[in-house]
């Protein structure tokens, strides 16, 4: 094939794997049947799959499949960055002219950062730490179309059928249009998450990068770039400047990723192409080629050297004892229900950060926690009731979990597994603070013998007269903490029943 043909190629390649990834992405739904597995990106991701096994002590046999990337670099080289990742091809898109200026002020030191950033990832890992996994690139897109994107478009598409629907020759094609896309793309209901706006900044700001450098992202911050950056120090294809070459420069100003280098005869360091093709498409003497040949690329001034190892360890060894030090390291916040099956330390240890559990929950009860558990449990999901109950009838988050951070466990396994304990605050409760009835939380409780059971009493209302209340009572012997009653619970702002995390001994008596 010519040239521009072979960047075609790569460019078509690119927008296939996006596509594929917002197809798997819309498929992350609770009994949604998919082709391939809804979490594909996450078990090509050798990052995720090396630091998951670290802090893990174990394998997760889904996580495999990373093997076929690590294999794909050291032959063919950074292919993952040009062809394959998502954030890599949204990046792509945009592009800015005073970018190419601006990169050349800016140091090829900087490309150092990435390599410490992912040393400090492992060193982290190796201390059953994931937390710095927040910086993987299929986690930071992940979480911003669930908390953002999607939450946003369901928003704007209910505004504006709700307005349109004013109008009755609209009604009918409204009413097919909703039953498509609320069955295909849009949930049935509102969502709505916490932290959304970060996520939020944090991707623009992300994009905004692309200002001082095109993949400004991928050329200096991206770990698990570095790791396939170090892979492709000995992958067998190259780039290749051939003699054809007359030093026209445009190979340089075409190169995304800044790597070309006029001083060493406009050859590149393997360990930062990305295998675009850019600079052969542009060549207009044929002086390019990518050629195989094995051995170790020559070291560069901004590759890792033994002492950006070192301070990596200090950094990573240091990190952590200060969040182990922290007073959220010495009790469990109140709050942070888990997903069922998920124990604290085990979830601590194995999450990814990936966000699929969030995307998968019917009611967005999932929730990425912020201060919930502290820096070290940062975006792992926790179960925030007032937003969303945990379905009775759902099991779906420990089957999408791609490190089994959360158990793959069966529907009746799910239904047993204890995450939390209700509590009623009679302060607050209607029929024991106004002696009014109200038996929401009993109705909606969804164990078959009623975890929320209903006591009459004879009490004095408002009149001053004699009536029969009905008070509810938590059996702590049967309640499960799916949050139901918390969530349907009608009094404004905090519920009148909360679900707290069980204490230890009342987890193993419960389950």
């Amino acid at each position: 094939m010519t040239a521009q043909r072979w960047v075609r190629l790569r460019q078509t390649v690119q927008y296939l794997f996006l596509a594929l990834f917002l197809y798997l992405f819309i498929l992350t739904v609770k009994d949604r049947w998919s082709p391939l597995p809804v979490d594909l990106f996450y078990r090509l991701d050798p990052l995720a799959a090396i630091s998951a096994s670290l802090a893990g002590r174990t394998i997760p046999a889904k996580l495999l499949l990373a093997l076929v990337t690590l294999a794909a670099t050291l032959i063919l080289g950074r292919v993952w960055c040009g062809w394959v990742c998502p954030l890599g091809t949204l990046l792509d898109l945009f592009r800015f002219r005073r970018a190419k200026e601006s990169a050349n002020r800016v140091s090829p030191r900087w490309r150092q950062v990435k390599y410490f950033l992912l040393f400090v990832v492992l060193v982290s890992a190796l201390l059953a730490n994931l937390t710095l996994l927040v910086l993987d690139p299929i986690t930071i897109l992940t979480r911003t179309l669930a908390a953002v994107v999607m939450p946003a478009l369901n928003y704007a598409f209910t505004t504006l059928e709700f307005w349109l629907y004013g109008f009755r020759p609209l009604q009918a094609p409204l009413a097919w249009l909703d039953t498509a896309l609320r069955s295909t793309i849009l949930p049935a209901e509102l969502s709505f998450y916490q932290l959304n706006g970060l996520f939020a900044l944090l991707f623009l700001g992300l994009v905004s990068l692309n200002l001082l450098a095109e993949r400004f992202w991928c050329r200096y911050l991206c770990p698990l770039g570095a790791l396939l950056g170090l892979l492709s120090k000995v992958s067998w294809l190259r780039r290749v400047v051939g003699p054809g070459c007359n030093q026209c420069r445009r190979c340089g100003g075409e190169c995304t990723m800044g790597t070309i280098e006029p001083e060493r005869g406009f050859a590149s360091d393997p360990g930062e192409c990305i295998v675009c093709l850019a600079c052969l498409g542009t060549c207009p003497q044929g002086g390019i080629a990518f050629k195989g040949q094995w051995g170790l690329a020559e070291w560069r001034s901004y590759d890792p050297s033994r002492r950006q190892l070192l301070a990596s360890v200090a950094t990573g060894v240091g990190g952590l004892v200060l969040l182990r030090t922290s007073p959220m390291a010495h009790r469990e916040h109140p709050y942070a229900v888990r997903p069922p099956g998920a124990r604290e330390n085990d979830l601590l240890a194995r999450c990814i950060r990936c966000g699929k559990c969030i995307k998968v929950c019917p009611t967005a009860g999932l929730q990425p926690s912020l201060s919930e558990s502290g820096l070290e449990g940062l975006w792992t999901p926790v179960l925030v009731s007032r937003l969303g109950y945990c379905d009775y009838s759902c099991n779906a988050c420990g089957q999408v979990c791609p490190s089994e951070a959360i158990p793959p466990l069966t529907l009746e396994e799910k239904r047993q597994a204890v995450i939390g304990l209700a509590y009623i605050d009679q302060n607050r409760c209607i029929p024991w603070a106004d002696n009014v009835d109200c038996i929401v939380c009993e109705e909606m409780c969804p164990v078959p013998d009623k975890a929320i059971q209903l006591d009459e009493v004879q009490v004095l209302n408002a009149q001053g007269e004699s009536v029969v209340v009905k008070r509810p009572r938590v059996v702590r012997d049967l309640c499960i903490g799916c949050g139901i009653c918390e969530y349907a619970c009608p009094l404004n702002g905090e519920s009148a029943i909360r679900v707290y995390v069980p204490n230890e001994f009342e987890y193993w008596e419960l389950a």
